[in-house]
């Protein structure tokens, strides 16, 4: 792969990253720089819903692994508002990092944050550690993703994953089929999968899930979206109104 040509634009108080495309790959607000701008990668963290005492002192996620740094948004939330995570991100090009850390304020590396440049497909087949939390958003600048949708490396995630653990993946952009990943990474997971409601941008998430099954009703994930938003300021209650009326989660 090809290092993406980066520009960067601005228009009313938000950076915005494009590898040579009209297709955003990331977003910051100049003002708020930590908050997760895009609609679609706050649908991201919706995984944080399914399991209980996402916080500091009941120690979960403890592990998360983003595949795809962007702008550096994820990678940024799960730091700064997962204190107990240690997080690593998987990202191809060197310039992306870069960019991200010079012009969308990605911390540097330390104890609990970890930069590989590398590809995200190969990284999963190393041996490593287990994750609680797997992101993935790996877009190239025609907005195609390549290996990271394929059944070899949905099958790598669930293996890579700790009981309990979570996989959450940006499935397509605007105008895009999502049917066809969705059945993917349904086969790697057992059938414990699902597509989140498209985000206005046309972005669909899908969640899977390894292990401890997820039964939640709607009035449980209302409940469990304000405790987020206290403990980490993401609000996550407008994805449940995109969602059918009163409709919980089965995963």
């Amino acid at each position: 792969m090809s290092d993406p040509c980066i520009d960067i634009s601005e228009e009313d108080g938000v950076r915005y990253l494009h590898f040579g495309s009209e297709w955003v790959q990331g977003a910051m607000r100049l003002r708020r720089p930590v908050d997760l701008e895009l609609e679609y990668t706050r649908d991201m963290m919706a995984g944080l819903l399914l399991r209980e005492g996402f916080s500091a002192e009941a120690q979960w996620p403890k592990r998360i692994l983003l595949i795809g740094l962007g702008a550096g948004s994820l990678t940024k939330f799960c730091y700064w508002k997962l204190p107990q995570a240690r997080v690593t991100t998987v990202e191809i090009s060197e310039e992306v990092w870069t960019a991200a850390s010079a012009l969308f304020k990605l911390p540097p590396e330390d104890l609990r944050l970890s930069i590989v440049i590398g590809d995200g497909v190969e990284y999963m087949q190393r041996p490593s550690p287990k994750y609680d939390y797997i992101l993935v958003d790996g877009y190239d600048e025609d907005a195609k993703v390549g290996l990271l949708d394929s059944l070899p490396f949905y099958q790598a995630c669930w293996a890579r994953l700790n009981d309990g653990g979570i996989l959450a993946t940006n499935l397509f952009g605007r105008a895009q089929k999502y049917a066809a990943p969705l059945k993917r990474l349904g086969e790697a997971f057992e059938g414990r999968s699902l597509a989140l409601p498209p985000c206005a941008s046309g972005n669909v998430v899908a969640l899977a899930t390894r292990g401890t099954p997820v039964a939640l009703s709607g009035e449980e994930l209302k409940a469990r979206a304000v405790q987020l938003k206290a403990s980490t300021g993401l609000d996550l209650r407008p994805l449940l109104k995109r969602m059918p009326a009163g409709a919980g989660l089965q995963l």
